[in-house]
């Protein structure tokens, strides 16, 4: 039987992006709720999110590049 090799996805949950864009999981919540960033529902109380294409939606929005951790 040949293992399947691990992959990385580029999703990460919620307050792992918040913590990457140094911002409250609420605010997180919020940009949701306007639909301001891309997000996967995987079911209704979770999402996951693609940080490039959250990173991009934030750049697009306000103008000015996130900062880097």
């Amino acid at each position: 039987m040949n293992p399947t090799p691990p992959t990385h996805s580029p999703f990460i949950k919620k307050k792992p992006l918040a913590a990457l864009l140094g911002v409250s999981s609420r605010t997180i919540d919020n940009w949701v709720a306007q639909r301001m960033i891309p997000y996967l529902a995987t079911s209704p109380r979770m999402h996951l999110f693609d940080v490039e294409a959250v990173k991009e939606a934030l750049q697009k929005r306000f103008g000015v590049e996130p900062r880097e951790m």
